[in-house]
């Protein structure tokens, strides 16, 4: 029969008076251990994550620094030798920001607020350098604020000016930039801060640019192909290549996974591709073509016509090339005869004539430039597996596929790649049977479930940091309670159990019964022979009473 709070308790209190004076001291000693250990652990729990609020700094700055801290009653720890401090991961940033309103750190990346306190009669030299020195600082501070950078440095180096044109150097830049832990910069983000500095600083070049992260590697390329394997391909070259045979292979798989299923088919593409940058210029002349078809481009004609008034006169012969004899008085002829001359000695007249035509010549000028990456030929490889078929007793089996289906996934194949047969194309498309368990048989690997993968996701050590100090706690309170409070609390009822306090009955009444099976008082006792045996309990073992009243209050009775 199990017995009341009250009365247990009551035990207890019995059971730890009839302890000695050693091991009442030893259990509170045990006790107080316990609490203590579990304050400790608890503690332990709660404490906050730290994280870094500044790193590399110097000991000036990092005691301004600490000494702010304090004023601002911001908890802190220290790292790296004293170089980097670290705050309660919840303030990193409210911190940042009171801090930098006291301008602390000093010597970290200044910006152009170097500027404002030039000294006056500072030299030429010193404000150069104090220009490059601030624009560096903005340039890092630009760099900082993009999510992967957790710092950056920047270093110019801007050469004099050259009073020889030809003589002029160009300037140059560097960049070691410090990564979040499980963070990278892609080649378009590391072009990107290129291009930044370059545009900050005049006649810089973004190839001039060169990007270091912290563990040394080179992330940004000097601007000339990089050879790969000795292939004559550089890095982008083949990056390009491995993603255009992945994207054939994605979309081949894509088409025939609805009718295939899932995992029940493999593509694999090769392309033969070509980088040569090829320009050509032609000039081409047709052949005369018929009259009807020339053009007419010019056309000039020239035309003489002359004409001799006298005409030749005389007998052929010596008389006629005589000289003429002495002038005489003209002779007067009549006017019929002398028209009967004219008509017997006729003007000569003569005539030239030149026509020229030009016509215009066919000609035909081509300028062709080959694309660069252009596909030369593309090879497919495709690997179906069998039919899967299910009978009515549940029993799993495979069977080929006929060729209608296999020459129906062909076609698919060819005209997912997009085959052309002038450019060489070629398409294998097999059906064998794969060696692999499927999902839900023996032996096969069916997907993880959501609980699966938060238990993956919690074995990590970051998971082990959040749930370790939880854990812990929750072993240190199971053995303090099952292997030392437990059995002690058992122990100490227990004696307590063994020894009932003593009761002496009033005149008349008839003894309780006692550890040694004295008689009773029965059920029938008047109520004052009642009334009076609690009495004489209470003032003999006050606590009892106590516990029964809190055991009754306790349960509403």
């Amino acid at each position: 029969m199990a017995q009341a709070p009250g009365q247990n308790v009551a035990a207890l209190a019995r059971g730890f008076i009839e302890l000695s004076n050693a091991q009442k001291v030893g259990l509170l000693a045990g006790i107080a251990a316990v609490i203590a250990l579990l304050a400790v652990v608890l503690l332990w729990a709660r404490t906050p994550e730290y994280r870094v609020l500044y790193s590399n700094l110097s000991d000036r700055d990092g005691g301004e620094v600490l000494a702010a801290l304090g004023t601002l009653n911001v908890p802190y720890q220290m790292a790296d030798g004293g170089t980097a401090i670290l705050v309660p991961a919840g303030q990193v940033y409210d911190t940042r920001l009171k801090l930098a309103s006291q301008g602390l750190p000093k010597s970290g990346a200044v910006g152009f607020e170097l500027m404002e306190a030039q000294k006056f009669g500072i030299s030429q030299f010193a404000e150069q350098v104090n220009y490059q020195r601030a624009l560096a600082g903005e340039l890092s501070r630009t760099i900082q604020s993009l999510a992967q950078v957790a710092s950056a440095r920047v270093h110019l180096a801007i050469p004099r000016p050259s009073v020889f044109v030809r003589e002029q150097p160009r300037p140059s830049a560097s960049v070691l930039v410090g990564l979040y832990p499980g963070r990278t910069l892609d080649e378009a983000q590391v072009s990107a801060i290129q291009h930044l500095v370059a545009s900050a600083v005049p006649e810089l070049s973004a190839r001039s640019v060169t990007v270091v992260d912290q563990a040394g590697n080179l992330l940004s390329s000097s601007g000339e192909p990089t050879l790969a394997g000795g292939l004559g391909l550089d890095a982008s070259q083949i990056k390009y290549l491995h993603a255009l045979e992945g994207t054939y292979a994605a979309r081949i798989e894509a088409i025939l996974l609805p009718i295939v299923g899932r995992d029940n088919v493999r593509a694999q593409v090769a392309a033969n591709l070509d980088f040569s940058q090829v320009e050509q210029t032609s000039e081409t002349f047709k052949p005369n073509a018929s009259p009807k078809e020339q053009t007419l481009r010019s056309q000039q004609t020239v035309e003489t016509t002359s004409t001799n008034p006298t005409g030749p006169s005389g007998v052929p012969g010596a008389l006629s090339n005589q000289p003429p004899g002495a002038a005489s008085a003209p002779l007067t002829v009549p006017g019929p005869a002398n028209q009967t001359a004219t008509a017997t000695n006729p003007a000569s007249t003569s005539s030239h004539r030149e026509n020229t035509v030009n016509y215009e010549v066919d000609k035909t000028i081509r300028h062709i430039k080959n694309e660069v990456g252009g596909i030369k030929r593309l090879s497919v490889a495709v690997v179906v597996n069998h039919r899967r078929t299910v009978d009515k007793d549940g029993k799993v089996s495979f069977a080929p596929r006929t060729e209608a289906e296999m020459a129906q996934i062909a076609e698919l194949v060819r005209q997912a790649m997009g085959f052309s047969k002038e450019r060489g194309d070629s398409v294998n498309v097999v059906n064998t049977p794969f060696n692999m368990p499927e999902a839900g048989e023996p032996g096969g690997v069916a997907a993880p479930s959501v609980w699966t993968e938060w238990l993956q996701r919690q074995l990590t050590p970051e998971g082990f940091m959040r749930w370790g100090p939880y854990v812990l706690l929750a072993v240190v309170l199971l053995y303090a309670w099952f292997g030392l409070l437990s059995p002690t609390l058992k122990d100490l009822m227990r004696v307590g159990a063994r020894v009932e306090p003593t009761y002496t009955p009033g005149p008349g009444e008839p003894a309780m019964a006692g550890p040694g099976g004295a008689p009773a008082p029965s059920r029938q006792a008047s109520y004052d022979s009642d009334l009076r045996a609690v009495k004489d309990m209470a003032k003999q073992d006050p606590r009892i009473v106590a516990n029964v009243v809190k055991d009754w209050v306790g349960r509403n009775e």
